[in-house]
């Protein structure tokens, strides 16, 4: 279960995707989450995936990878679809009456859409770790983050921390995973008895998995001192982030297919 969680993780390829800047990605990415709430209509959704699937078609991402990215999310999703298919009340007769039990087509509407949204939010952040590489991504997001620096905002270690905490999520769940297999190969039963006693029966692997989280942090800090690592003041860098004329014709199909989804908003009213 827990290899198939792919937050963070890099997938390297030489698609157009992967070969786009990764500021324009950034701020694509945030532009397509915002999008996805304000067209909160079906045709809204139904054009967010069309989209979205044509940007994993031209990254050349598995399928396999796409759904191994979604499993992790699927339990929080069918809770999130129930919520919405027994609390949303709408008007008219309800489709199910069972003693308190009713089902409106209101709620049936918002549970769909709000499963669909929850997909195209983790498939639509996912597809720009799977296409960018964190040392990109960290000159990705102090670039966009400099005109803060103006008001003494340390932009460049806010850049580096949000970069280390990304990266460092695969490395943990890998982490985690050997240490619930020697715990298992010494008789702890991880999956097994009430709910109470696997929680209790998940302390021998928390805290060896802090220890290895504050020894691997401790490292990184000795590893970066070494280096005589001092901040982003007066640094340089090999690869200098500039729009090409690929990133033009990128940025300009993707606000138009951003503005179509969002022109739904008026040409079908959402929720």
């Amino acid at each position: 279960m827990l290899r198939d969680i792919t937050i963070g993780q890099h997938f390297p390829g030489n698609s157009i995707i992967h070969r786009c800047d990764p500021r324009l990605k950034i701020v694509a990415t945030i532009a397509y989450i915002v999008v996805l709430f304000l067209a909160s209509n079906p045709l809204g959704m139904v054009l967010s995936l069309v989209l979205l699937g044509l940007l994993y078609r031209a990254a050349k991402i598995p399928l396999k990878l796409i759904l191994k990215s979604l499993k992790p999310i699927f339990p929080i999703v069918v809770f999130t679809a129930v919520l919405n298919l027994f609390f949303i009340t709408g008007e008219g007769d309800p489709l199910v009456h069972l003693g308190f039990v009713r089902i409106y087509a209101e709620g049936v509407r918002y549970a769909v859409l709000m499963a669909v949204r929850i997909v195209a939010l983790i498939a639509g952040t996912s597809l720009l770790t799977y296409t960018t590489s964190p040392i990109v991504l960290t000159d990705a997001i102090e670039a966009l983050l400099k005109p803060f620096a103006r008001l003494h905002l340390p932009v460049h270690e806010l850049a580096m921390m949000m970069t280390i905490a990304l990266r460092f999520i695969p490395l943990l769940i890998e982490e985690t995973e050997k240490i619930m297999n020697a715990q298992k190969a010494r008789g702890a039963m991880l999956d097994n008895g009430k709910f109470m006693e696997r929680i209790k029966a998940l302390v021998p692997v928390l805290i060896p998995l802090f220890i290895s989280a504050f020894r691997r942090a401790d490292e990184l800090a000795m590893a970066m001192e070494c280096r005589c690592y001092h901040g982003g003041e007066g640094r340089t860098r090999l690869k200098v982030l500039r729009f090409g004329r690929d990133d033009v014709k990128c940025a300009v199909v993707l606000a138009a297919g951003l503005a179509v989804i969002l022109s739904t908003r008026w040409i079908m009213p959402g929720l």
